[in-house]
């Protein structure tokens, strides 16, 4: 459906100052309905199955504030693809969000970071939605310029599931979804897509708790396996702990906020009817959003400290603590306690 891209990165910045805007709020939305198994096997151009796994599985985001309504969905595994947080975002309040990329042959060897831990592949939701809405997902996830509409094999979890095998059983289906391709996956160029911001160590950031809590409280509201849902839990967010990293938000807010929403404000004019930015204005919120990272490697963090990650816990992972023995005792979900297998 979006075959041709455009070739520049600049509507990342779309997601990232929709993610400083307040949320929508409401009480608990009801389970939607299973997503039938004639559907799974069956092209129809009346709906599109669409793979969502960071912040779309919480019913604030996707239903609230992308105002998108699903038809039905089902929980799934795919084995091809892992779950990752590369994706830059503004240091000292969202440092990064959400990606997927292609799963390597082999997982590393070296797991310092915990939120690179998980090896069972992607777990995530399809929702059926209609094209309507998927125009609208494509618009509100960049504009068509920072992912790669890329269709993949899905496997459907049993409801009730409590752990995720690492190789999935059953015959799978296929789904859209979006990633951002990373440089190993041999994709940028080839699709028309740019790199982008790429930090030196993508590992490195934390993304917010505002931002974690979406993805937990998602995959609570579907039901996910409890194992994954450990290891969401398990995932520290980037905190503030000091008087000089709240100033250094500060200038963030000061200096690049108002010229990152007035370019965002473009948006809804210049947005074709597929939800897509012009080039050019996709240029200039690359520009943009480079220079937020180029002032934040050159000044900020030098002057107001790290904000990326929390600071010490670069220091607490990398001493090779057991990182499930502690989270066993800190994981909490309502009405019980996961212990992961």
């Amino acid at each position: 459906m979006t075959n041709q891209l455009s070739a520049r990165n600049g509507p990342q910045a779309f997601v990232t100052l929709q993610n400083l805007w307040p949320r929508w709020s409401s009480s608990k939305s009801p389970r939607l309905p299973t997503t039938s198994a004639s559907r799974l096997i069956a092209t129809t151009p009346s709906t599109i199955l669409y793979l969502a796994y960071g912040s779309n599985l919480s019913a604030q985001t996707f239903k609230g504030t992308r105002g998108i309504k699903p038809l039905s969905a089902l929980n799934v595994h795919v084995p091809s693809l892992t779950l990752t947080f590369d994706l830059p975002g503004i240091p000292y309040t969202e440092p990064c969000f959400a990606n997927t990329r292609y799963t390597s042959p082999a997982p590393p060897s070296n797991t310092e970071y915990r939120k690179d831990r998980w090896h069972k592949g992607l777990v995530g939701v399809v929702y059926e939605v209609t094209p309507e809405d998927y125009r609208t997902i494509i618009a509100t996830e960049g504009g068509g310029a920072s992912y790669h509409d890329v269709v993949v094999p899905c496997y459907a979890i049993a409801p009730g599931s409590k752990t995720i095998d690492a190789i999935p059983s059953g015959v799978p289906f296929f789904a859209h979804t979006l990633l951002r391709p990373s440089p190993s996956d041999g994709l940028g160029p080839n699709v028309g897509i740019s790199e982008g911001v790429i930090r030196p160590n993508p590992s490195y950031a934390q993304a917010s708790a505002r931002y974690l809590n979406l993805l937990t409280s998602g995959g609570e509201e579907h039901a996910l396996p409890e194992d994954y849902m450990a290891y969401l839990y398990s995932l520290r967010p980037y905190t503030i702990t000091t008087i000089a990293q709240r100033m250094g938000l500060a200038v963030i807010v000061v200096v690049w906020v108002p010229m990152l929403l007035f370019v965002l404000g473009l948006e809804k004019m210049c947005a074709d009817d597929d939800g897509k930015v012009p080039e050019w204005l996709a240029g200039i919120m690359e520009t943009l959003m480079k220079g937020v990272w180029e002032s934040y490697d050159r000044v900020l963090k030098k002057r107001f400290g790290d904000g990326e990650r929390t600071i010490g816990d670069e220091k607490d992972e990398k001493n090779g603590m057991d990182w499930v023995k502690r989270d066993e005792e800190r994981v909490e979900m309502p009405e019980k306690s996961v212990t992961l297998e």
